[in-house]
């Protein structure tokens, strides 16, 4: 990303095509109970309007998909990381036993793109052609640090236009989430992962909701507020590599993304480390190496 591109996304916002994440619909009378046995999220919230950010946790409590989910008729839509298409699949289907659920997947049947700009999300639906009479819905969604829109149109459909914006390739994308501290599947998230110590007890928790698969464990944390590693984000004027073990006396933690911010041409990254450890003590590749900065 150059800094020319990364000052039109700061200042006009962009679009981005997601076509490629899982999808999957969610059909029967009793698919919110379920799904709310699935997730950590309260699906009684979901809206047609409005996508829901939530995890799919193991007994554990520990991810296994991080999910958008929202209403559209008498089903649920889900969307997942491309790679979850199969395991969350399987996942899904292993906890239907008598629950009025069918699962289906639909990765194939639907375009989804996502959008974000400077002039008031709302506003600028005026400015997104879906053309060709197709039918598509449109849902706010906060997926990259802030309020969007996201659209869905079938796969036969055109390409909608975004006038004006940006759109980002998968490594621009890359860039600005790691930029705006979004951790994702399965750099930040992923089966040694519980959600509060990626961030996400605000975004996708919910503790008044009843039992869910995990949910005893993840009580427990937001109880003792213990948790083994949190998510730091860091700016470095050296170069530090994604998988590199971060110090003090001993390791502490690893680097888990990394990018070149486009203005400054720092490192900036973003890691998991023990819970309580000081991050302004941390050390790149051992405990006499490199002092990370800028914390």
């Amino acid at each position: 990303m150059t800094a020319e591109f990364f000052q039109q996304i700061t200042t006009r916002g962009a679009a981005v095509n997601l076509s490629s994440r899982a999808k999957f619909r969610l059909t029967g009378t009793d698919r919110i109970r379920y799904l709310n046995g699935q997730v950590t999220n309260d699906m009684r919230q979901v809206k047609p309007a409005e996508s829901l950010y939530a995890c799919v946790t193991d007994v554990k409590g520990r991810i296994a998909a991080d999910v958008f989910v929202h209403a559209e008729g008498d089903s649920l839509l889900l969307d997942a990381e491309p790679d979850l298409r199969e395991t969350l699949g399987m996942r899904l289907e292993r906890y239907i036993v008598a629950d009025d659920v069918e699962l289906t997947d639909v990765t194939e049947e639907w375009q989804l793109w996502h959008f974000w700009s400077d002039a008031g999300t709302p506003a600028r639906m005026e400015s997104v052609h879906c053309s060709n009479g197709f039918p598509h819905y449109s849902l706010r969604s906060n997926r990259f640090g802030s309020t969007g829109l996201d659209i869905w149109l079938p796969a036969s459909a055109t390409t909608p236009i975004f006038e004006s914006l940006p759109i980002l390739s998968e490594a621009d994308l890359e860039t600005w989430r790691i930029l705006q501290r979004i951790p994702r599947w399965p750099h930040e998230l992923n089966a040694e992962t519980f959600p509060p110590e990626a961030g996400l007890e605000a975004r996708t928790m919910n503790f008044t909701k009843g039992c869910y698969i995990g949910q005893e464990v993840l009580s427990r944390i937001k109880t003792t507020g213990k948790m083994p590693r949190e998510m730091i984000a860091f700016t470095s004027d050296v170069a530090v590599n994604a998988g590199g073990e971060l110090w003090i006396e001993k390791a502490v933690g690893k680097v888990t993304s990394v990018t070149k911010h486009p203005a400054t041409g720092q490192t900036i990254g973003l890691a998991m480390i023990r819970q309580g450890s000081a991050p302004e003590a941390l050390h790149i590749g051992s405990s006499t190496g490199p002092l990370l900065t800028n914390l």
